[in-house]
């Protein structure tokens, strides 16, 4: 294959590795597998346009794109929409996307996994038409990344110690806000802290990433109105892999999912696979079974 590649320097892991070093080691990888490779290490400003044009091309088989969950979900953007098959270096806090794809988390290890890989089909959903290959959450998940943001961090532990302290400060202070939903024939209205739609099912894991991406379905997920207490449970569940059991937890299956705000909020926010984002008063969620070309293990 004639694979492109292009790492963010910016990203995760990345920033602490000899990028020189690491480009010349996949070049080796893959070259050895009988692969053409061209490898580009840029900054995070750049990676959008750098994907897209990468893209674009027809003389291409697959692109590699290496970073943190954000330059994952955006590089699987880009694929979806030019029909690019992806392979993911996993250079970030969490890592999701790779974890739900099963490749190494180990970003030299994952080269040869990738390099003696073969092409297949993944879901993707879509939010008023951005791609997502994880979740699109409201409530009290963008509230602890609102949070989480307006403290400073330079490292991935300092990454972590801020989510830590931004989750304590959502259980004391949890949100709630009125939605009415749509879903595969079915229309209701609900108050809630909590709503989540995911790219399939969530598995039995505390970080809450999708076992299978082959489903053909949405993970749609609310939770009612929480006091603090109620909030610390939730919590609980999910730290113990629980979340989809617990009793706080209210979820469907679907494939659409059209969402409506009736009070609209100043300042109204939505997380997009880790990114706070703002959001209309309406969104349009949809699955797109298959559409998604990744590289993964044999």
């Amino acid at each position: 294959m004639k694979i492109k590649a292009i790492f963010n320097r910016d990203g995760g892991t990345f920033r602490a590795t000899d990028m020189e070093a690491y480009s010349r080691r996949a070049e080796e990888v893959f070259r050895a597998r009988g692969h053409e490779i061209e490898i580009v290490v840029v900054s995070g400003s750049e990676m959008g346009e750098t994907l897209e044009k990468a893209a674009r091309r027809d003389d291409l088989d697959a692109m590699i794109a290496g970073g943190g969950d954000g330059t994952i979900s955006g590089a699987a953007g880009v694929a979806w929409k030019n029909g690019m098959p992806l392979g993911v270096v996993p250079a970030g806090t969490m890592n999701l996307f790779a974890r739900s794809l099963k490749l190494p988390l180990d970003i030299w290890k994952v080269l040869e996994v990738l390099a003696d890989g073969r092409i297949t089909e993944a879901d993707i959903g879509s939010a008023d038409g951005r791609a997502f290959v994880h979740q699109f959450s409201m409530g009290l998940h963008a509230r602890m990344i609102r949070y989480r943001e307006s403290y400073s961090f330079a490292s991935r532990l300092g990454k972590i110690r801020a989510s830590a302290r931004a989750a304590v400060g959502v259980i004391f202070n949890p949100p709630e806000f009125e939605i009415e939903f749509d879903v595969d024939g079915i229309h209701e209205r609900r108050e809630v802290s909590a709503i989540s739609i995911s790219n399939n099912h969530f598995g039995p894991n505390a970080l809450m990433f999708a076992d299978d991406l082959t489903s053909g379905h949405l993970g749609f997920y609310t939770a009612p109105p929480l006091k603090p207490a109620g909030v610390a449970k939730l919590v609980f569940d999910i730290l113990r892999g629980k979340f989809r059991e617990s009793p706080l937890i209210t979820e469907m299956s679907v494939t659409a999912v059209d969402l409506h705000f009736p009070i609209a909020r100043h300042k109204t926010n939505c997380v997009i696979d880790g990114e706070l984002l703002p959001v209309g008063r309406d969104v349009a969620l949809r699955i797109h079974p298959g559409e998604l070309k990744v590289l993964v293990g044999r």
